[in-house]
């Protein structure tokens, strides 16, 4: 016998429906979750580096993300929200590195045109 009221069992089956079980449920970590905020935050951290590792990282979580995002739309609720939350920082971390590293690569690029013009008006070295 159930000793469970009706409203009590409806209102279990919601909560382990939105919560899991009070036992961790089936949720795992999203994929590369960790990944990709390690090379988001890697990205920032490189980006100084004449840009081009910057580039290389940023784009490369980008990517990851992307087949991770694609992976959680298929299965909402079976992740970890502390995932969910590593994965999106990590994103926000690689688009931010990519703009900072296309920025100073496009900066490098500049300043090589102005030295060699200036290297060329001035007879060469």
């Amino acid at each position: 016998m159930d000793t469970n009221s009706p409203n009590e069992n409806q209102i279990n089956q919601q909560f382990n429906q939105q919560f899991g079980s009070g036992q961790g449920g089936n949720q795992i970590p999203a994929p590369n979750s960790t990944a990709v905020l390690v090379l988001g935050i890697l990205s920032i951290v490189t980006c100084w580096l004449y840009g081009v590792p910057g580039l290389i990282l940023s784009i490369i979580a980008m990517v990851m993300s992307g087949n991770a995002k694609k992976a959680i739309e298929a299965n909402p609720t079976g992740y970890t929200a502390s995932s969910l939350s590593n994965l999106k920082a990590g994103r926000v971390c690689a688009i931010i590195g990519l703009s900072l590293s296309a920025l100073y690569l496009l900066f490098v690029i500049i300043m090589l045109a102005f030295v060699g013009a200036a290297a060329t008006s001035f007879g060469g070295f």
